[in-house]
């Protein structure tokens, strides 16, 4: 089965469609999928709902979706530094549905793993509970939260053999791991593809069960927030 694409174009051709369900890694613009979101917003789809932690800032990651209108829903846990995000929810133009971030992990993790469902004490008593089933154990109510089961996983990783296993590069794994296992089809960037075999068994983060495609490519991995300490007088 071929798994690796020459483009991210190529490697999403025939998955698209309007009105999907993706589950996007990354957190802020750590580890996200960047070459295959540029791809997307090529491609023209639209009403899309989004499963990502936030959505990037203006002019970059999903928020360069957001300034085209192609996003329709989010399902995130925080709206960051993205200016466009806050404004198109605060005027009624996208719709969120706001998830504790471990609860979102745990959504999506569940979906790879073929649990529709799991109870969860995060956000009982708060407006996360509103509408959901709450039952009682030892004492304790505790909330039903639905797994994730998208439509078409993209995420971001370091490395990759040909067969689909994965390696993340230090905090960049983050939400890949679990956003890659919800989808149905899962299509990986990476920054280099290593010969079959070559990577210690131990250190692979993601089998190559959960990835269909994958596509290497030059990231700019941008920085959202550049902190540096002030250089000593001489």
């Amino acid at each position: 089965m071929k798994k690796v694409y020459a483009t991210a174009s190529e490697a999403l051709d025939g998955l698209l469609r309007d009105d999907m369900l993706i589950a996007a890694g990354g957190f802020g613009l750590c580890g996200i999928p960047e070459l295959l979101l540029e791809a997307i917003k090529e491609s023209g789809v639209k009403d899309l709902t989004f499963a990502s932690n936030n959505a990037g800032v203006d002019d970059f990651g999903i928020g360069i979706l957001l300034q085209t209108r192609q996003v329709r829903k989010m399902i995130s846990s925080y709206v960051g530094e993205n200016a466009e995000f806050m404004r198109q929810y605060l005027s009624g133009e996208l719709e969120l549905e706001f998830n504790p971030q471990g609860t979102l992990a745990e959504r999506m993790r569940a979906g790879g793993c073929g649990i529709p469902g799991f109870y969860t004490k995060t956000g009982v008593g708060t407006v996360i509970a509103e509408g959901k089933e709450v039952k009682t154990w030892g004492g304790e109510d505790y909330i039903l939260e639905e797994g994730i089961f998208a439509d078409l996983s993209i995420v971001k990783a370091w490395k990759a053999d040909d067969t689909g296993n994965l390696v993340f590069r230090k905090t960049a794994r983050n939400f890949n791991p679990p956003a890659a296992m919800c989808g149905r089809v899962c299509v990986a960037e990476v920054e280099e593809i290593v010969p079959r075999g070559s990577l210690d068994p131990d250190n692979i983060h993601l089998p190559g069960i959960y990835v269909h495609r994958i596509v290497q490519g030059a990231h700019e991995k941008r920085i959202e927030q550049r902190t540096t300490r002030k250089r000593e007088d001489a």
